[in-house]
């Protein structure tokens, strides 16, 4: 951790290739348990969504603004 200072524009930019990261995990994990299965009992994964990258990165700014 340096000393340097991000602006807020930096900070909202790592935190959405923070949560594109961790969605994109989830939804991975999804896919690889789905193949898994027995053929026949498969369900599609749906991709990940831009709301749902949004909603990961509401989590980690949260996160960041606790004091």
């Amino acid at each position: 951790m340096g000393d340097s200072k991000k602006s807020g524009y930096e900070l909202r930019s790592d935190l959405l290739g923070m949560a594109i990261g961790i969605v994109d995990q989830k939804v991975q994990r999804l896919f690889e348990n789905e193949h898994l299965k027995p053929e026949g009992q498969r369900c599609p994964v749906d991709p990940f969504t831009t709301e749902d990258v949004i909603v990961e990165a509401e989590k980690l700014y949260a996160f960041v603004q606790k004091k």
